[in-house]
Parts: structure tokens; C-alpha cells; sequence
């Protein structure tokens, strides 16, 4: 146990933080998934394959090696916005 009982945050405490968390969480949420999935997202992500694409040929990649490479990096943005899309905001079971 721990020497500082007096650490121990009181249930009343834990309370108020989660309902704070809980408070806040969705709109963080659908911040993060607006940076995914707006026009502007579009546009970004975009830009950033190009760069990444451009980056490793002018950095003397073969082509074909650079191709595989970016359709990786593509696939790592998509599986992130695909979590970030199935994630539920402001259901709760339970």
C-alpha cells in the first residue's frame, strides 16, 4: 500500500475528471476526424503523397521501390481515418 494515503484521489474526484473527460472527448473527436475527412483534409493528404512520392525519387529511390513505399504511407493515412470514421461519438452503452 501506499505510504501516501493522502495521494489517493477521493471518488468525488475521479467523478468530476471523468465527467470532465467525458465532456470533452467528442468534440476533440470530431475535431480529429473533421482534420480527416473536410475538403481541406482532402487537399492535404493529397499534397502530402505527392511530397512523400517526390521526396524518395529526389532522394534517389527507384521508381518502383517509391511507388510501393508511398502506397504504404497512403495506406497507413487511410487505415487511420478508417478507425477514426468507426469510432462512435456520444454513444454510450451501458
Amino acid at each position: 500500500m501506499s505510504e501516501h494515503k493522502n495521494d489517493i484521489p477521493k471518488p468525488e474526484e475521479i467523478s468530476g475528471l471523468l465527467a470532465a473527460v467525458s465532456k470533452e472527448l467528442p468534440g476533440l473527436v470530431r475535431g480529429i476526424l473533421d482534420a480527416f475527412f473536410s475538403p481541406q483534409a482532402a487537399e492535404d493528404m493529397g499534397k502530402s503523397v505527392a511530397t512523400f512520392y517526390k521526396t524518395l525519387k529526389e532522394g534517389g529511390i527507384p521508381e518502383e521501390q517509391a511507388l510501393l513505399m508511398t502506397k504504404d504511407y497512403l495506406g497507413t493515412l487511410t487505415k487511420w481515418s478508417e478507425t477514426l470514421k468507426g469510432m462512435k461519438i456520444g454513444h454510450h452503452e451501458g
